[in-house]
């Protein structure tokens, strides 16, 4: 049995985030501008150096996103919107779940997957979306 939710309740709540503003999770339209920038760079960087191909340009993108996370704690699109990557639990994200994080969102289904205001691609590795 599932409990209704109230007005008091908002995404992000139940993982002891912020209501608003800073730390509080990213909205669902910075996520897709800060994928739109990524995928876009990807596509440019894949096309200077190895032609147009669709293979290339999806590696690049997650070479982007596993480099980039664990070192400026976002991808370049994130950080662009004013968005950080954090673990549940707080702190580093480290560099273990940003790899997984990136394979699953890859492979794009777990990504279109939502619980908690949160894809299963950042369900499974415990990681969280937040604004800057």
């Amino acid at each position: 049995m599932t409990q209704a939710r109230t007005d008091s309740d908002y995404p992000g709540k139940d993982l002891g985030l912020p209501q608003s503003g800073s730390g509080s999770l990213a909205s669902l339209g910075r996520r897709i501008g800060g994928l739109a920038i990524d995928w876009a760079a990807a596509y440019l960087l894949a096309a200077t150096f190895f032609g147009s191909e669709a293979l290339a340009s999806h590696l690049t993108f997650m070479a982007i996103h596993i480099v980039f996370i664990p070192t400026i704690g976002g991808s370049p699109g994130h950080r662009i919107l004013g968005m950080r990557l954090h673990r549940t639990t707080g702190g580093w994200v480290g560099v273990w779940p940003p790899i997984l994080r990136t394979v699953l969102l890859g492979l794009v289904i777990p990504a279109a997957i939502w619980q908690d205001g949160r894809g299963l691609h950042d369900v499974i590795p415990g990681t969280v979306l937040v604004r800057a």
